[in-house]
């Protein structure tokens, strides 16, 4: 199987520091910001790009309390063109001196391959919101699971799309939780999870799945480039007699998913809002008051949306708006 699909590009720079790092990834943002407020990666930054790029090119991550700057495509010059100069982090309280600087560049981050590749997550996943947990809670334990796995489908569809990489008619996924109850996490009702979860996509390590991702939910680690073969016609075939034969598991501590063929066109694609600008003749007292309407009947007609229809953009504005002060 063939995809002419365009070559992309990932970097990861590891800061090893003098001392374990126990601040947020946006407090890290927030010093780099003010380090080099000049350069080319501020916009990636303090979500000028938002809707330009729904998924994030530059992620900051903490990991076993060391500083991760993780870039995709159009984001990897960016991070190259200033992990040289990052000699310190001073967040007011504490300065961190940076004592050493691991690169990591693949030019092929993402792969369609013919095989599963497992992937942990490091850090909760957060795959649901307010809307999506009332409907998750309704379910049967095996509903809940497939739930699940549609869910990491559509994460993986959606940065894909995203990054421009094509992908065929066809993918797999598979999900494996520690809890099949979610982990109740404040911000906006989110439910998250533990565990893992499988592909034939492969993704690069540290980049962030679901809802949070500028939070530093959802980082996974998984296969590395250099560990994938060529495409195999055969082994691929051997995934769809794979996903008809498997099971689901509910047993304690391993909740597990049955190997889910996706039907990648049913997808549907993240839309784009537009605002209706007010008529010019209307005075100010009613254009304030025709304004306040419309909102208000905007936000009915979006929770009657939200209530009905599954969001597709996980990665969305509204859900990861936020200040990026330190």
């Amino acid at each position: 199987m063939t995809l002419t699909t365009p070559k992309i590009k990932s970097v990861t720079v590891k800061l090893k520091t003098d001392r374990p790092v126990k601040k947020t990834p946006y407090q890290v943002k927030g010093v780099l910001m003010r380090n080099f407020p000049n350069d080319g990666i501020v916009p990636m930054l303090n979500g000028s790009y938002r809707k330009k790029f729904l998924y994030p090119r530059i992620q900051v991550k903490i990991v076993d309390e060391e500083i991760l700057l993780v870039g995709l495509h159009q984001g990897v010059d960016l991070i190259l063109a200033i992990h040289e100069k990052i000699n310190d982090l001073n967040f007011g309280d504490i300065t961190f001196e940076v004592l050493e600087k691991s690169v990591e560049e693949s030019s092929e981050a993402f792969f369609f391959s013919s095989s599963l590749h497992r992937y942990r997550f490091l850090s909760n996943w957060v795959a649901l919101n307010i809307n999506t947990s009332k409907k998750y809670n309704t379910k049967e334990d095996e509903e809940k699971l497939q739930y699940l796995n549609d869910l990491i489908a559509k994460n993986i569809v959606f940065i894909a799309r995203e990054m421009g990489f094509e992908l065929a008619k066809y993918i797999y996924s598979k999900i494996n939780v520690t809890d099949i109850n979610p982990i109740k996490l404040d911000q906006n009702g989110w439910g998250a999870f533990d565990g893992e979860f499988y592909s034939n996509i492969v993704l690069p390590s540290y980049i962030g799945i679901g809802n949070g991702i500028t939070r530093g939910y959802g980082t996974i680690s998984g296969s590395q480039s250099n560990d994938i073969l060529q495409f195999d016609n055969k082994e691929f075939r051997l995934l769809k007699s794979e996903s008809e034969n498997s099971h689901f598991s509910t047993e304690t501590g391993n909740f597990s998913s049955t190997l889910f063929e996706v039907d990648v066109s049913a997808i549907q694609k993240p839309g784009i809002r537009k605002n209706k600008k007010k008529k010019a003749h209307q005075s100010k007292k009613k254009k304030k008051s025709f304004g306040k309407a419309k909102n208000s009947q905007l936000k009915k007609e979006k929770i009657t949306k939200q209530s009905s229809d599954e969001p597709v953009n996980y990665n969305s504005y509204e859900y990861h708006k936020k200040q990026h002060s330190i």
